[in-house]
């Protein structure tokens, strides 16, 4: 049987607040896949953004999650169908499905065991997209800040993350995906924040929550004492960026 590995329930409304957003271009790209928008996937939903980013382009949004607790933390939508289920055994009928959505999530899957609910509950021809994101991007003017954080991940942060991780530092081009697979666009997230909800973004990282959990508050106290001086006034917004990572595939 599966083993779920539940790192987000704890943080799961910080991981509400503080994720930044999927672009509309991201949801108009793969809308325009399917001719058929009938019904969508999204697995691994965590929140339902992507399930919410997809509702003006599908009729119905299956979104599903393996923790209940960020499913009770999800955005409520009438044409997103919530439900707790591993991304092996989902529940959905027989090709029943347009789209399939995995972001953020693929890494801790049994992909051998998803790729077979995949072509189940896939209708002929449907398509698969997974993605993720990694590291943020400062603007060039606040490289003191981007040096900072970069040298206490490297050096603090990075022994805490899991195995897993390492397929989506390698920006999923390692990963088997048996598919036909599609050129996808070059799709960037962005968002303005201050410092407190920088922070709040850091603490929905899985390594965060570990280092908490081995060494208490400390490590991430010495580095928000040192962020102060750095950002300046707290309410000032900085401008970050996420490059997306995409595996885009027709399933036949």
């Amino acid at each position: 049987m599966t083993q779920f590995k539940d790192y987000f329930s704890k943080q799961a409304n910080d991981y509400r607040n503080y994720r930044p957003h999927y672009p509309e271009s991201l949801f108009e790209y793969l809308a325009a896949l399917v001719p058929d928008r009938q019904a969508a996937w999204d697995c691994a939903t965590g929140n339902g953004q992507v399930a919410l980013g997809l509702t003006p382009h599908f009729q119905k949004i299956y979104a599903t999650d393996a923790s209940e607790k960020q499913i009770s933390h999800a955005f409520h939508h009438d044409q997103i169908n919530y439900s707790v289920a591993v991304a092996e055994k989902v529940g959905l009928g027989n090709q029943s499905i347009d789209l399939i959505t995995v972001a953020q999530a693929v890494h801790w899957f049994n992909l051998e065991k998803f790729y077979q609910e995949v072509q189940r509950v896939s209708k002929p021809g449907g398509i698969i997209a997974l993605w993720g994101y990694w590291y943020f991007e400062f603007p060039p003017e606040e490289n003191h800040i981007d040096q900072m954080s970069r040298n206490f991940f490297t050096t603090v942060v990075d022994q805490y993350w899991a195995e897993e991780i390492k397929l989506l530092l390698q920006n999923y081009q390692t990963i088997s995906f048996p598919f036909a697979e599609l050129k996808t666009p070059l799709l960037t997230m962005e968002t303005q924040w201050n410092m407190e909800e920088f922070l709040g973004y850091l603490t929905t990282w899985s390594a965060i929550q570990k280092l908490i959990a081995v060494q208490s508050h400390e490590p991430i106290l010495e580095f928000s004492n040192r962020l102060v001086e750095a950002w300046g006034d707290p309410e000032r917004k900085i401008i970050l960026q996420w490059p997306l990572h995409m595996r885009v595939g027709r399933i036949e």
